[in-house]
């Protein structure tokens, strides 16, 4: 066990000694390289805006994933406003539904009330149900 004031605390694997921080350069002429903020829109009006390093136009990506929805975002937000999903996603409930019918889904349902009923979790007949 590692003592609470060991000088390991709260350091990085394969940091060695008077490497310093890595947040703040040790050379304070050097600088970070130039950044540029880019403005993705999704289908439906999310803004996204992430970082990248400043590089040529042609090599910036066209498109990004919403932050807000996860729908495609492009960067002049025409591309994306046709069918954000045309991709092939689908949501968790879609997947569910190909695999179970509605009737399966009813039958889950009933066992899975049956099961708290019987452990005195929910009581045997519901206010509605009278």
């Amino acid at each position: 066990m590692v003592h609470p004031s060991s000088g390991f605390r709260g350091t990085r694997a394969g940091v060695v000694a008077g490497s310093g921080s890595s947040l703040q350069p040790n050379d304070l002429s050097a600088g970070s390289p130039p950044r540029i903020r880019v403005s993705y829109w999704c289908a439906k009006g999310h803004e996204t805006q992430p970082v990248f390093l400043k590089m040529p136009e042609d090599q910036i990506p066209r498109t990004w994933d919403c932050r807000r929805c996860g729908a495609p975002a492009s960067r002049d937000g025409q591309a994306a406003a046709d069918d954000p999903f045309e991709d092939g996603y689908k949501s968790h409930l879609e997947y569910v539904k190909e695999r179970r019918s509605g009737q399966d889904a009813e039958d889950v349902l009933a066992g899975a009330l049956e099961k708290l009923r019987a452990r005195g979790v929910l009581p045997d007949q519901l206010l509605g149900d009278a």
